[in-house]
């Protein structure tokens, strides 16, 4: 007996070292995986960090092609410039009402097609493979712009808004998530005597929050960020979106061509300070609307991919 109680005191401590040895090599896993991660976070979050720093710093502290985490002596001079010029206020112009308008239009066109093709309609089959194509296959560039040229949409601002307001594959995540909703509440409402409107209205709306909110940030980005179409479709340079005129001053040799300032307020400020203030501010509008529907990015994406 005592043989046998003594094996199994030994066997025990074998098991309980492997256990041991186990999980200090899966804390050296995790170790040198959070290492791998933040290195390739910082490679992310550095240069954007230096872009920020750069477009503040003031222009007797500015070197060129030194790399710093933080300036010498802060300055606001080259926002001014920029806010100031008639270039950035028209493009600013051209790129609100686009968004403001497209926006609510892409939603609610995506939405709207989306719950039809949810529900057991006549020809239901066929209309989701021709969305599902229209994912898969492109008419291309050429014939897009003669669609465009005939309907009369050249210079126009809708040839910006329309041609991205409906999109496959948000109609499909959409319809995904409409189909995941329980179809006794659609059901209880047709007996209060709701028409398909009201339903739609009253009751999957306040349910798709999570899903209209995330398609309202994909909608929102896309809009803000419009820059082919408006090289296609737009010959009035004062109708270019904001994504045009950062290019132009980021590619220009003579910035104060673009930003429509004379040359000597221009160059009392570096060009390279100058260039990194034009990205900030594009991209300020997105940083400041994420973390609003961040809460519901994730909701919406998981719940809509769940079935189809």
């Amino acid at each position: 007996m005592s043989d046998g109680a003594n094996t199994r005191a030994y066997s025990g401590q074998i098991k309980k070292r492997s256990k041991l040895g186990m999980k200090a090599r899966e804390n050296v896993y995790q170790g040198i995986l959070w290492v791998l991660l933040i290195v390739l976070a910082a490679t992310m979050i550095l240069p954007f960090v230096y872009v920020v720093l750069l477009s503040f710093t003031d222009s007797t502290a500015y070197v060129a092609g030194e790399f710093m985490l933080w300036p010498k002596k802060w300055s606001l001079a080259a926002y001014e410039l920029i806010l100031s010029g008639s270039g950035f206020l028209n493009s600013l112009k051209t790129t609100l009402l686009i968004t403001v308008i497209g926006v609510p239009l892409s939603v609610l066109l995506n939405a709207g097609l989306a719950y039809m093709l949810s529900k057991p309609i006549p020809g239901k089959s066929f209309l989701n493979k021709y969305v599902m194509i229209t994912m898969l296959f492109s008419a291309g560039m050429v014939p897009n712009f003669m669609n465009i040229k005939g309907l009369g949409l050249i210079d126009n601002y809708f040839a910006l808004i329309l041609p991205a307001a409906c999109g496959a594959w948000n109609i499909m995540v959409m319809r995904s998530f409409f189909q995941s909703l329980p179809v006794e509440l659609e059901e209880a409402a047709k007996i209060d005597g709701c028409g398909q409107l009201k339903i739609f209205g009253t009751i999957v709306i306040p349910l798709s929050k999570a899903m209209l909110a995330t398609m309202t940030l994909f909608s929102f980005v896309s809009y803000w960020n419009t820059y082919f179409n408006s090289i296609m479709y737009m010959t009035s340079t004062s109708k270019s979106t904001l994504q045009v005129y950062v290019q132009k001053v980021v590619l220009s040799s003579n910035i104060s061509d673009v930003m429509d300032i004379q040359t000597t307020v221009v160059n009392a400020v570096p060009q390279e300070v100058m260039r990194m203030a034009a990205v900030v501010v594009v991209v300020l509008p997105v940083l400041i609307i994420y973390p609003f529907l961040q809460k519901y990015f994730e909701t919406g994406m998981m719940v809509g991919a769940v079935k189809g």
